[in-house]
């Protein structure tokens, strides 16, 4: 049960209130937005909490247990706020989101209800709706490794030792053609095999995403083009500069026959799969993919 501060408490048990609510969201840059539904501008901790982007939210929900609660917040995209190219770019991904309710009269008189982390992000027509997830979210990350035929490093980490700066595995490139948000023809591509860059990595190095980046879906020789999982925040064009670097799809046989480093495969490739594990069992192992004798 949440304790309400004496001021707070005695104004709720009046008989008018003025209240409202405010949002926090904290960055992971450190850069500090204010929210509020009232009308008017709130000021408290040294933040101001605009009345400009009409955010409001949905109800709070919480969930007994581990499950994971939390509650909706949407709200106005503007440049000076929260600018859309930002928003897509994934400047606020696992941003902390702090839920005030505030005596309007008087900010001193304040409570924090909630505290969460920015998950989903939607938008469409010059707004954005997203999720805020509660505290219990961290119990879903996956901590250790995980027993599955598939390597569980990343390519270019140091459990994985492949050198992504060798000229093999990173190619330095220019936009020739945009085909798209998410589509893109560039140079050099002749060099490398058809897929070689497939879930790898396109850093952006000049032009309007300069600093940017997205993972790479599909490279195909065939058309001469590179897909994104994700556009970027701002058009390609023809000229921007980028760095492609290989990409991996963490099976046993891309580490061998691609990039020579079976040794350091950090998967199980030989681990029984669901046809052992259903095998009927017999005595003469004919059924049982050999398992028993």
């Amino acid at each position: 049960m949440k304790t309400l501060p004496e001021d707070l408490a005695a104004h709720l048990a009046g008989g008018t209130t003025t209240l409202c609510r405010c949002w926090r969201l904290t960055r992971a840059d450190g850069a500090v937005f204010g929210f509020t539904d009232h009308d008017r501008n709130i000021v408290f901790d040294g933040v101001t909490h605009s009345a400009e982007g009409g955010l409001a939210a949905t109800s709070d929900v919480a969930a007994s247990g581990l499950a994971v609660g939390g509650f909706e917040i949407e709200g106005a995209l503007t440049d000076e706020r929260l600018a859309a190219a930002e928003l897509e770019g994934g400047a606020y991904d696992g941003a902390t989101v702090e839920l005030w309710l505030v005596n309007w009269a008087g900010p001193e008189q304040r409570v924090l209800l909630r505290r969460g982390t920015l998950g989903e992000v939607t938008r469409a027509d010059g707004a954005f709706r997203a999720e805020v997830r509660g505290p219990t979210i961290d119990l879903e990350l996956v901590t250790g490794r995980l027993y599955q035929p598939r390597c569980d490093a990343d390519l270019g980490d140091a459990r994985c030792g492949i050198d992504l700066g060798d000229s093999a595995y990173r190619l330095e490139a220019e936009v020739t053609g945009v085909h798209g948000r998410a589509s893109l023809s560039v140079s050099g591509l002749s060099g490398y095999a058809d897929g070689w860059f497939a879930h790898g990595r396109l850093a952006v190095t000049s032009g309007a995403n300069a600093g940017r980046a997205s993972e790479i879906k599909a490279h195909s020789n065939r058309t001469w083009t590179i897909d994104l999982w994700q556009p970027m925040p701002a058009v390609m064009a023809p000229g921007d500069q980028v760095v492609l670097t290989a990409g991996c799809d963490k099976r046993f046989s891309t580490c061998a026959d691609r990039f020579a480093n079976a040794v350091n495969f950090r998967g199980f490739p030989h681990m029984p799969g669901n046809d052992a594990a259903l095998a009927a069992a017999s005595a003469s192992g004919a059924n049982d993919g050999g398992l028993l004798a």
